[in-house]
């Protein structure tokens, strides 16, 4: 309960933005954790007696001399010092499927990739995803090793498997080496982690129902509105086939509008909890329909928090391992990862084609997995459900059958639905996803810098489709490079190298360990250093030009130059108003304007 009151509270106080910054202090925590067992681990610094270890060679000693259960794992030799394991290998494959399922199906990702730019988005997912990989990767490996350690010490495992299927192992390594410490850094660490990944859980789940859901099928602002049309004034966009004389769209933008400077700052000087409706002709409507829906999405964030403590129970009540809860994810929701890309980068991608894809492949995965457990003792009785459904081979089945049914029914009836593809029609789809926008806040307006544009006079002019592939080009070929080649390094080349060695000797396990140890302090030091290097220098720039725009506001003011919204020599209002325009736009909407444009 606390834990859904804290996570609840500052996302609905702060929203998209609370949740960024509320994620950074949390990661940087986790990794001072991370780092502090990991010295105590390999390093032991204050010679704690507690401690068996202090180096990579007195870990190797004790695990060298521990064997595997080689019939259970697959371990080869019976060691914990090899790569050659079965068990590893399916781990591995169901890692990969479920994780191609979580990230394509995570609308906080998708709404971290839209709030940023192509390239910065590119890079900053790039350094993120090698950043994250320090902690399965580091915390993992010294958990686990350190695991082994102490029961070889002890001459027999310290848990029953159970207990390690529940992910007990790292919290009771924690407390035999740092005591009453260790017990707070694993209740912090995971505490962080949940916070960080629940609260931007919630305002997607948030979204989604709100924006994806309420807004285009309950409640639409516009119900009749037709494909090209206008949102605010229901005329088309741009001439139609058939209808060229047809009046078209002429609503201003709202960087052009003099009303809703107006009503900006006549909402920002009001000191009533009420604040002035909107006066401006064209946007008025539009404006207080999306406070409605961030009225109601405030409650649906309150709603989610609190539904997410019946679904912890729930999972409790029943006995999910977390091994289990990880497993089946990927056969939940990997049929969605061919459809889901299809949809953004295949013109000829269908609405049937994708919805087949999707429920096609998730029920093929549930019935071969259920069909194989089934075949173990037992069967699928309430009584061994748990243990049957959650063995390796079973969950591996429904994880491939998944993603490749949903592969498979998505591209085939793709095609059955539409056949025919000339350019034209390619080009059309292509500019119904242009026109989805936020008319309020265009993305014409925010990329026009990097699009070398001048402010429109409309919020829908739109510049060539030429122009902008040409401007991106370098985000798509950095994405496309890096993901061959991250994909071969992670999936190919580095197990494939690792398998090169039967059995890690003192050396090989060095080289390992040190490698996961400096994977861990270079991520920290990026993680922790960067961001912060990079908001501090934001803020001084803001400070710079907000000093700027009070001393022109002045010179204007000393000119004769006093009315509150009079124009500037190139038709545009001064930069003061302008900004304090935007900095109540961003108090009155504090979940950023993300959402609206859906």
């Amino acid at each position: 309960m606390l834990l859904a009151s804290v996570i609840g509270g500052y996302t609905l106080i702060g929203g998209l933005g609370a949740t960024f910054y509320v994620s950074y202090f949390n990661t940087a925590l986790i990794f001072v954790l991370i780092l502090m067992l990991v010295v105590e681990v390999f390093y032991n610094p204050f010679e704690n007696p507690e401690n068996p270890f202090g180096s990579s060679e007195s870990v190797f000693e004790f695990i060298a001399c521990w064997k595997a259960p080689e019939e259970k794992m697959g371990n080869k030799g019976g060691s914990y010092l090899t790569f050659f394991s079965s068990g590893g290998l399916v781990f591995g494959i169901v890692n990969i499927v479920g994780n191609f399922g979580t990230v394509f199906c995570d609308q906080a990702y998708w709404q971290s990739s839209v709030a940023a730019k192509p390239l910065q988005g590119v890079w900053g997912f790039i350094s993120g995803g090698l950043t994250w990989f320090a902690i399965p990767f580091t915390l993992a490996t010294t958990m686990g090793l350190a695991y082994l350690g102490l029961s070889s010490a002890q001459g027999s495992p310290l848990l029953t498997e159970e207990d390690v299927m529940k992910g007990l192992a790292a919290p009771l390594v924690a407390q035999k080496l740092l005591g009453t410490t260790g017990e707070y850094a694993m209740i912090f660490l995971i505490l962080m982690a949940v916070m960080s990944t629940g609260s931007a859980e919630v305002i997607a789940v948030s979204s989604i129902v709100i924006y994806d859901v309420y807004q285009a099928y309950i409640c639409p602002f516009k119900p009749d509105l037709k494909d090209g049309q206008c949102i605010l004034c229901s005329r088309y966009l741009r001439k139609q086939k058939g209808d060229e004389d047809a009046q078209l769209c002429d609503c201003k933008s709202t960087a052009k509008c003099e009303a809703c400077a107006s009503d900006t700052i006549a909402r920002a000087k009001s000191t009533s909890t009420v604040k002035p409706h909107y006066t401006c002709e064209t946007h008025k409507d539009y404006k207080e329909y999306q406070e409605h829906l961030l009225n109601y999405k405030n409650w649906c964030i309150v709603l989610c928090t609190f539904l997410s403590i019946p679904l912890c129970l729930f999972c409790w009540a029943v006995n999910l391992n977390l091994a289990w809860t990880y497993y089946f994810t990927g056969i939940l929701i990997s049929s969605s990862v061919v459809p889901i890309a299809v949809s953004i980068m295949w013109a000829r991608a269908t609405a049937t084609g994708v919805i087949f894809g999707v429920i096609g492949g998730c029920a093929a995965g549930m019935t071969c997995w259920l069909t194989y457990a089934s075949t173990y003792p037992g069967g699928l009785s309430l009584a061994t459900f748990v243990q049957n459904t959650g063995e390796e081979l079973p969950m591996l089945v429904g994880n491939i059958v998944a993603i490749g049914v949903g592969a498979v029914f998505c591209i085939v009836v793709t095609f059955i639905t539409r056949w025919k593809m000339t350019p034209e029609i390619e080009e059309a789809e292509w500019d119904k996803t242009r026109d989805i926008d936020n008319p309020l806040s265009p993305w014409v307006a925010k990329y026009k810098g990097e699009l070398n544009l001048d402010d429109g006079e409309n919020f829908h002019d739109r510049p060539p489709l030429e122009i902008v592939i040409r401007k991106f080009r370098a985000a798509k070929i950095t994405a496309y490079v890096a993901a061959v080649l991250f994909t071969l390094l992670f999936v190919c080349i580095w197990p494939g190298s690792m398998l090169s060695i039967d059995i890690l000797d003192l050396s090989g396990f060095n080289v390992w360990t040190t490698m996961s140890r400096g994977w861990a302090f270079v991520a920290a030091a990026f993680i922790i250093i960067v961001p912060m290097y990079q908001e501090v220098k934001a803020i001084l720039k803001q400070i710079t030009q907000n000093k700027k725009d009070k001393l022109t506001e002045k010179e204007n003011y000393t000119n004769g130059d006093s009315q509150p919204l009079q124009h500037n020599g190139n038709g545009k209002i001064p930069n003061g108003i302008q900004n304090q325009a935007y900095a109540t736009t961003l108090g009155s909407n504090k979940h950023g304007s993300l959402e609206v444009l859906h």
